[in-house]
């Protein structure tokens, strides 16, 4: 699909400099522009490759005067990188706007669904699933029974949502997702043998939640695990049973969430965190990367190591096991002085 700088220009709601009939078909980098990409120019450092680019189209920011020849046609804005990024959220809409029900897939006649719909192939979808407008479920994707979608959501290929499960209005699942497999639920008997604990809950996404590919948010043991609305979660995190997650809180790849743990608002944690379970976590807290949390902790703390303790004191700390070899042989040399 292709764009003119003036359809551009009216989009963003800026100034064409140049040939407003210049067409582009995609986007680049300013350094890799080619013939009939679209770039932007926002930062600084940047500023030199804008006399070299090949690229059709360029956003600059509205104060920006060039000091030498260019080719390429501007496009001045208030803010050059805001613009780029509405600019990218409306083409993403064009690309991922399908709708209809292709061939061939399953969709159980005691589903319903509403306008603007696309089901790709090979998905299934169970019965009783109540979907809304605007939902796209991509091909190979797998919809249990009795599950709730959300308007506007989007499942990609492959992600499988099981059965009882509830997604809210404008959720994104990413490919190769699970959310509802079952809790990790198993009780030994006298001599030692594990039986299953049948997991009978469900997986709520609130509003606005995005789920990266591969992560799995397993269903709770009895009533449901939780994610709040606004909720951002990175590729490869487990989440188990009977979890709870706050509002906007974001979790970076490959944490691992242990049971019937709960999680405040607005909280940052880092890739490759450990949680234990039933634990209490405060609103605004920062966990930083590799951290394993074994205890509670209160509102807006920041916390780091494993076990964790104060992000200031961490680093205290850090400084002087950085010296630890020295600091041995100091006083290996001070116990032979005073023999």
């Amino acid at each position: 699909m292709k764009f003119t700088a003036e359809q551009i220009a009216g989009i963003l709601e800026g100034e064409v400099v140049g040939n407003p009939n210049a067409e582009v078909s995609r986007l680049s980098k300013i350094e890799e522009g080619t013939e009939g990409s679209l770039t932007f120019l926002a930062n600084p450092k940047y500023i030199n490759f804008i006399y070299d680019t090949k690229a059709t189209i360029t956003i600059v920011n509205s104060t920006f005067v060039p000091e030498n020849e260019i080719t390429t046609t501007l496009i001045k804005v208030e803010d050059a990188y805001k613009s780029f990024s509405k600019l990218l959220e409306f083409y993403n809409q064009i690309k991922l706007n399908k709708v209809g029900i292709e061939v061939p897939c399953v969709l159980s006649e005691s589903a319903t669904h509403g306008e603007n719909f696309y089901l790709g192939s090979f998905a299934y979808v169970g019965e009783n699933v109540v979907i809304g407008n605007n939902v796209k479920i991509y091909p190979n994707s797998f919809i249990g029974d009795n599950v709730k979608i959300g308007d506007n959501t989007i499942i990609f290929a492959g992600a499988k949502v099981y059965s009882e499960t509830e997604i809210g209005n404008g959720c994104t699942i990413h490919s190769g997702a699970i959310v509802g497999a079952d809790g990790f639920g198993f009780a030994p008997n006298e001599e030692g043998i594990y039986s299953k604990v049948p997991q009978i809950g469900n997986v709520i996404l609130e509003d606005n939640v995005d789920v990266g590919a591969c992560t799995t948010i397993d269903r709770a043991t009895l009533g449901s695990t939780i994610i709040r609305k606004g909720v951002k979660l990175d590729n490869q995190i487990q989440i188990a049973h009977n979890v709870e997650i706050g509002e906007n809180t974001v979790i970076a790849a490959q944490t691992g969430i242990a049971g019937s743990t709960k999680i405040g608002k607005s909280c940052m944690i880092g890739g490759q965190v450990g949680i234990a379970g039933h634990l209490n976590i405060g609103n605004g807290v920062r966990i930083q990367a590799q951290s394993g949390v074994g205890r509670n902790i209160k509102d807006n703390e920041t916390l780091q190591g494993s076990p964790t303790f104060g992000y200031s004191d961490f680093n205290k700390s850090y400084v002087h096991f950085k010296n630890l070899p020295k600091i041995v042989s100091e006083l290996e040399e001070l116990k032979k002085k005073n023999k």
